[in-house]
């Protein structure tokens, strides 16, 4: 277990979950009502869905040797799309549709930059990151567009005994483990990571690849954006996804998955969702200032990754061999 990468997130998570009952005794407390399940860990569930969605298509994304910065501008984009025009008087069906549409197309653009100009990652996406936040601010003339329609508000705020939030998330985060690790998919997917230009040789079709996982995560984004702005009701584009692509990426990390390529995993990226929203909510539980907020977080967060590197899983493990090799007695070490 000391050498598994999910030892220290599932350690973190539990502290946290700890250290919330002790200042709340009823924290982990559930009930039914109404015919919907309520509790401040469904809270803390549906809080982090879009967390955990976007984080999705970033683990495939890492895989790669990539990355994405651009996917909190794209849910900005998906919301302000779909909020103005309901607000216009569309159906939200037809929003929904034409703001996922063009998310895939912000993915295939991202996809193009990356795979087929091969313009590095942190920079193809920067630009994307930058410009979609100014053409969501365009789009909704820099006003905070609100919507009342009840379907669209079930995206993000409706339920089927648990939030449909956390069912959406948990359902791509299903389909995507098994189309990954029952199919070849995942193979190709890290033998991309792990060496590029092997794997093309291999026959591997790493543009086609690469180009995917980057129109998945946009995709993944867009839906993101759906849940944020539905919840309220509203559209800022400002505000909305405001570095959420942060949060993915850590939850990222902390789940185990290299920024190198190669492997990844797709429940350690569940529990650094979960690490990331838990410890947001115990800021707040525990009455830490405002002004810290980030301090503490950006402490608990480097914790965890140096907990969980290989260099301080080799000096654990000299630790508990070193009584070992010092308590043999004379003969056996003779002999």
């Amino acid at each position: 277990m000391m050498r598994s990468r999910l030892l220290w997130p599932l350690v973190a998570l539990a502290a946290l979950l700890v250290l919330n009952v002790a200042v709340t005794p009823s924290f982990l407390e559930l009930r039914i009502q109404d015919g919907h399940l309520f509790g401040s860990t469904v809270d803390i569930l549906r809080n982090g869905a879009p967390t955990v969605l976007i984080a999705v298509g970033m683990t495939l994304v890492v895989a790669t040797r990539g990355i994405d910065l651009s996917v909190g501008a794209v849910a900005a984009i998906a919301g302000s799309i779909a909020c103005t025009y309901i607000a216009g008087g569309g159906s939200a069906v037809t929003a929904v549709l034409l703001a996922l549409s063009v998310c895939v197309l912000l993915g295939l653009w991202n996809g193009f930059l990356v795979s087929v100009l091969g313009i590095q990652p942190i920079i193809a996406t920067l630009v994307l990151m930058t410009a979609g936040r100014g053409g969501a601010m365009l789009l909704t003339e820099g006003q905070i567009i609100t919507v009342k329609s009840s379907l669209y508000r079930e995206i993000g705020a409706g339920f089927l005994i648990l939030p449909i939030a956390i069912l959406i998330s948990l359902a791509v985060l299903v389909a995507v483990a098994l189309l990954t690790r029952r199919t070849a998919l995942g193979m190709l997917i890290e033998a991309v990571g792990v060496n590029p230009m092997a794997s093309r040789l291999a026959g591997v079709h790493s543009r086609t690849i690469i180009w995917t996982v980057y129109v998945f995560a946009a995709l993944c984004a867009g839906v993101a954006g759906l849940m944020i702005s539905s919840n309220v009701s509203a559209a800022d584009a400002n505000n909305a996804g405001l570095w959420i692509e942060m949060d993915a990426i850590l939850a990222v990390v902390i789940g185990g998955t290299s920024l190198a390529g190669g492997r990844y995993s797709l429940a350690g990226t569940l529990l650094g969702a979960l690490v990331i929203q838990t410890l947001t909510t115990t800021v707040y539980t525990i009455g830490v200032p405002a002004n810290v907020t980030l301090v503490f977080k950006a402490l608990v967060v480097i914790a965890v990754c140096l907990l969980q590197s290989p260099r301080t899983a080799q000096l654990l493990q000299k630790r508990r061999k070193s009584p070992r090799s010092t308590s043999r007695s004379p003969e056996v070490a003779a002999g």
